[in-house]
């Protein structure tokens, strides 16, 4: 179905969690959105049987789809592929959440709430006034605060959670901050989102959220991860790039093989 507001949900290895969170999820947009949501599964060829869970979901819920690459290729081509996706469904609204249930469902109508209300993009923001993290160690949310403050000094931004993965997106939003030429792959595509957003002029508002520690699973985040993040800050401040171009001088546009639709 093509609707105004689309959940884009990437998936790697995330059997467990699936089946429960995209029915919360679906639950969740149908009390904001009847009839006029969807959700994309993005799943990387998981080899625990994520993506054959998906489809099975999809056959009993009309409003699911399910897209299949054939590969793991990090979450930024990930999101890039699942973007083009809803955005050629005809999406005015672009959401993103973790499927691990990190991200609490039953926040989405809240963001697209606001986006509705006039801002460009809505932040899932553990680290603002009123925000939270549960379940994590001490030296956990130490690493993850650090990261926010680091690319915030670096890149001049206001916003206090820069590493967040729940955010909604207007449709111009997107096509306005030039996805063919974003870089990143792992989390530090999160903050080139927000650093675009913010460099365009656009409105961003960060909403307090509570993020949880995964509910089953392991954790995607390494140290070529976390290393990606920490060098491609500084990059970001430093590369040529205007709001609505589609590349920017110097830098290599992500490849239209990773963005099958």
């Amino acid at each position: 179905m093509s609707g105004p507001a689309w959940l884009v949900l990437p998936t790697y290895n995330e059997a467990a969690n699936l089946d429960a969170v995209v029915r919360a999820a679906q639950a969740a947009l149908a009390s904001v959105a009847p009839g006029e949501h969807g959700i994309l599964i993005v799943d990387d060829n998981s080899p625990d049987g994520t993506g054959e869970i998906a489809d099975a979901l999809a056959a009993e819920l009309s409003a699911l789809r399910v897209l299949h690459r054939p590969n793991k290729e990090g979450l930024g081509p990930a999101y890039l592929a699942g973007f083009e996706w809803v955005l050629n469904a005809g999406a005015e609204y672009i959401m993103e959440m973790d499927a691990d249930f990190s991200h609490d469902p039953a926040d989405l109508p809240r963001l697209l709430e606001v986006a509705r209300a006039g801002s460009d993009l809505v932040l899932g923001s553990r680290y603002t006034r009123g925000g939270a993290v549960a379940g994590w160690t001490w030296p956990r949310r130490l690493i993850s605060r650090a990261g926010s403050i680091y690319a915030r000094l670096v890149l001049g931004l206001p916003q206090r959670d820069l590493t967040g993965g729940m955010k909604c997106f207007r449709a111009s939003t997107l096509e306005l901050i030039g996805l063919p030429a974003v870089r990143s792959r792992g989390y530090a595509f999160q903050i080139e989102l927000t650093y675009r957003a913010t460099r365009a002029g656009l409105r961003v508002t960060e909403l307090p959220i509570t993020f949880h520690d995964r509910r089953a699973g392991a954790s995607k985040m390494s140290a070529a991860i976390a290393l990606e993040a920490a060098w491609l800050v500084p990059m970001l401040r430093l590369r040529r790039w205007r709001p609505g171009a589609a590349g920017a001088a110097g830098a290599e546009p992500t490849a239209a093989s990773d963005r099958r639709a």
